[in-house]
């Protein structure tokens, strides 16, 4: 795909991060059979830091104690992923408990209303997070900011410039962690967030399988009924609009798709549009995130195994959703092409404007203007990423979504290839053992 070096092949942690995993690594060595955290000591431990009991409507245990079991035994976490683990934990059960207080704070946040909120959907690394940041540079709309979902709480522009310093800093922490991921996706206190951060406090989340290799709790969470986590969202997103208010939520995370009757039973009037991207690109570029910020937390990221479960994991959902989406009217979505928003996002974004039957005012296309010009300042495009580098070939990726290429023209492997899920995900396993043996 290109000549330079992946960006998956620059990828390697700076001196002083392997030197303390290594320290970290001999100390495990001489310890006894370490204790392993409990949900139980975490979330008694987020109650005495904050003067709070009160957690709120909704159980979270038992997915909290399925994730902290996948990770200890599953995750292969290094000693930067075992702080990281523990302090996101405390930090999403204080922000559950601060919530709740605000709450009863401030009564009227619960009588928000969220209004035919717009969800951007689609295989991930399809456009979506480009296409969110444009429909939210126009005033009129309203998303979730990276620095108002770290710190959501007070519900109000108190210490707003202080909240944001925190995550700014936050965001140095990690780009000096994981160097090559800014060059993937951006990290800022002030960029739009996806949705994974406004539904964690569930703990039922894909964040968490993006972060770790978590399969038996990825496995549980497949079996879940995600209501409660979308009742959660709109709580949260209640939260973010008795603080400032806009015309219309403007919202994104490719695992919307997974749970669609799960998302309209909490959003009945939600409104959506689909990015659309050739599979073999969206994955390679999906399975290079993954094992990049994976490998921020564990040094035992294999990224074959990281490219067969996202093809095994994004085309069930993505066949999952089709069958789904028809039950939507055809006013409610509006489809857009990654090479659209590529070429000219400005006629996309007006796309999908007249869909809805919005007006793009002069003041909202300067500014989506200037945010385009910003990131090709800024360097973005520099994510380098080939499908080999997975132990995966285009005919099998394209295989296992059949279904998706046909219906919206993406070409499909020749006659005779492999086009069963199951078969395809067979047939990456088996090039990835022989790449390995071939080393």
């Amino acid at each position: 795909m290109n000549a330079s070096p992946t960006t998956l092949r620059q990828t390697r942690p700076i001196l002083p991060v392997r030197l303390l995993n290594r320290c970290g690594a001999l100390l495990e060595k001489k310890r006894s059979p370490s204790v392993r955290v409990q949900a139980v000591d975490l979330i008694e431990t987020a109650r005495r830091r904050c003067g709070l009991d009160d957690f709120g409507d909704g159980d979270f245990f038992e997915a909290l104690s399925r994730l902290l079991e996948s990770c200890q035994t599953e995750a292969q976490l290094n000693l930067i992923g075992k702080i990281a683990l523990r302090f996101d934990v405390l930090h999403i059960l204080r922000t559950r408990l601060l919530i709740e207080r605000d709450r009863q704070l401030y009564p009227e946040i619960s009588h928000q209303e969220i209004r035919e909120p717009l969800f951007i959907i689609g295989l991930p690394r399809s456009g979506t997070t480009v296409l969110h940041s444009l429909l939210a540079a126009d005033p009129e709309h309203r998303s979730p900011l990276m620095w108002e979902v770290m710190t959501p709480s007070p519900p109000t522009s108190n210490d707003e410039k202080r909240r944001i310093q925190r995550a700014t800093r936050s965001c140095k922490w990690f780009n000096w962690l994981a160097p090559t991921f800014r060059h993937v996706h951006p990290v800022d206190a002030k960029v739009p967030q996806e949705c994974v951060g406004l539904m964690s406090p569930t703990f039922m989340s894909d964040q968490f399988d993006t972060m770790y290799y978590v399969p038996s709790y990825r496995d549980w969470f497949f079996r879940q009924d995600l209501r409660p986590a979308y009742e959660y969202h709109r709580r949260f997103l209640q939260h973010l609009q008795f603080r400032r208010a806009g015309r219309r939520w403007v919202l994104k995370a490719p695992t919307h798709m997974f749970a669609l009757p799960a998302l309209l039973s909490v959003y009945p009037d939600a409104l959506f549009v689909q990015m659309h991207r050739t599979p073999v690109e969206a994955m390679a570029s999906v399975a290079s995130l993954i094992t990049i910020l994976r490998s921020a937390f564990s040094d035992g990221v294999d990224p074959v195994v990281v490219c067969r479960e996202s093809v095994q994991y994004w085309s069930k959902t993505m066949e999952k959703f089709l069958e789904d989406r028809d039950r939507l009217l055809n006013g409610r979505i509006c489809d857009i092409d990654y090479d659209q928003i590529c070429r000219n996002p400005i006629a996309a974004v007006g796309r999908i404007y007249d869909r809805f039957g919005w007006s793009l005012s002069p003041q909202a296309e300067r500014r989506m203007r200037a945010l385009m010009a910003s990131r090709a300042g800024n360097g973005r495009g520099n994510h380098h990423y080939q499908l080999a580098d997975f132990g995966a070939a285009p005919d099998q990726v394209l295989g296992a979504f059949t279904s998706y290429c046909l219906r919206f023209g993406f070409s499909l492997p020749d006659e005779g290839a492999p086009h069963a899920p199951q078969r395809v995900l067979d047939a990456i396993a088996v090039t990835a053992v022989n790449n390995t043996v071939g080393k």
